[in-house]
């Protein structure tokens, strides 16, 4: 472990705690970027280190504050991931232009651009930026699928990305809330969108907090759908469901989760926690307590 990484340990963590930052024998741990939102474009490299001195090895990207990928074009960020160790393997879309749900409003400090590429209006280009990156998965961060009518339509949108991602040997995965999983018309969206999808164009990236908050059993899932998760947000949240909590520090029952991931068919483990006050305080207590699991 370099110096960066002991430096941060001694910050941020118990002496005890930072040994696990050594380990890297176990599986390799990945992080959804959009939890250092608020940090992350002030010093891109910079940021990224620390997020490498922690011992994460894989990077899941989201939009930043800045153009392109953080600043950059597919292949200039993943050349800088790769230069500090990192393997970007993941990247979030939209599925559709963003709105606001009803009543709600952009967390401080967080703003949008114009336009946002998505997948109903910007499929090829999404598509086609992700492979001169190299990138080996698309997720659809979220698409609307408050009435039958829009849910049909999200099947419709995946299928056909689903399809181009194939053709370029990217795996096209779909990253859930709580609200799939809310009664539309006497239908589960969730399961409508496994069931209207093909199994082998569009997997599933669970996000394990927001399912537990939906009250759903992400083991049962599954047993029902084996092979179609092979991504996993790991991300946890506290018992009365108001507030994400770094991972280990809340309710998920991720050993029980973890016991089944290759009834799953799980490849990548990607910590998030949605633009925590400390970012990386919070990560590296995720990444010592998920290795204390034995991940």
């Amino acid at each position: 472990m370099g110096t960066g990484a002991a430096a941060l340990g001694a910050l941020i963590l118990p002496k005890a705690a930072s040994a696990f930052l050594a380990d890297a024998s176990e599986h390799p741990l990945g992080l959804q970027l959009f939890t250092l939102f608020n940090v992350i474009d002030a010093d891109v490299k910079g940021n990224l280190k620390k997020v490498a001195d922690i011992g994460f090895k894989e990077i899941e990207s989201a939009f930043s504050k800045l153009p392109g990928y953080y600043g950059m074009k597919p292949k200039e960020f993943a050349s800088l991931c790769a230069d500090l160790g990192l393997s970007w393997k993941s990247h979030h879309v939209l599925g559709a232009p963003f709105k606001l749900p009803p009543g709600t409003k952009l967390p401080a400090g967080m703003t949008l651009p114009a336009h946002m590429p998505n997948l109903r209006d910007d499929m090829q280009q999404l598509v086609d930026q992700l492979a001169e990156g190299g990138t080996p998965y698309m997720v659809c961060a979220n698409i609307p699928t408050g009435t039958l009518d829009e849910i049909k339509q999200a099947g419709e949108i995946l299928n056909k990305t689903g399809e181009a991602c194939k053709k370029v040997n990217i795996q096209l995965c779909y990253h859930n809330h709580d609200m799939e999983f809310k009664n539309v018309e006497g239908k589960i969206p969730y399961h409508l969108l496994l069931s209207e999808t093909q199994a082998d164009l569009v997997k599933m990236e669970l996000d394990l907090a927001w399912a537990t908050k939906a009250g759903v059993d992400p083991v049962e899932l599954f047993k029902a759908h084996p092979g179609r998760f092979p991504l996993l947000h790991v991300k946890d949240i506290s018992k009365d469901f108001t507030t994400l909590e770094p991972v280990g520090e809340g309710v998920v029952d991720f050993k029980r989760i973890f016991a089944n991931a290759q009834t799953a068919g799980v490849k990548h483990y990607f910590v998030e926690h949605d633009m925590p006050k400390d970012a990386f305080a919070s990560i590296a207590t995720s990444y010592k307590n998920l290795r204390a699991m034995g991940v």
